[in-house]
């Protein structure tokens, strides 16, 4: 491997697009890569490490503040990390309330699609005439 890749190769060896890339830059997620005598941005192997750490955290819904922090604890290894497990068990806690609103939300959705059973008419569908009541009304039926 190359010691320093230009901005598409490195957008490419991760999968991330240069304009996510030039973001994390500009949020100081990412150091400010050395320039050539072109002025084109030379990435080094730390910089594909700290991008798959960003993108693993992303991908796991964390949010650039999220990141920010877990990132200060990363480039400062004998801190106490307390703060990184306060941090995940606020992120469960978060998760497992939107996972009990989308299961709401399907039951919501269950219950209107149980309104019609048989093909009719849409003048005659429950099912768009239920979404023009208001919640409230909805669950009063």
């Amino acid at each position: 491997m190359c010691n320093r890749l230009k901005i598409g190769e490195l957008a490419s060896m991760t999968g991330c697009r240069v304009v996510t890339i030039r973001y994390y830059e500009r949020e100081g997620l990412l150091q400010k890569p050395a320039r050539s005598d072109g002025n084109y941005r030379l990435y080094t192997h730390e910089h594909i490490e700290r991008l798959h750490f960003i993108r693993h955290c992303r991908s796991m819904e964390m949010t650039l503040e999220d990141i920010r922090l877990l990132l200060k604890f990363r480039d400062t290894p004998d801190e106490d990390c307390s703060a990184v497990d306060a941090l995940l068990d606020q992120h469960i806690r978060d998760v497992a309330d939107r996972i009990a609103q989308l299961k709401s939300l399907e039951r919501q959705l269950r219950a209107l699609r149980g309104q019609c059973r048989s093909a009719r008419t849409a003048k005659d569908c429950r099912i768009l005439k239920s979404l023009y009541l208001e919640p409230d009304e909805q669950s009063q039926r």
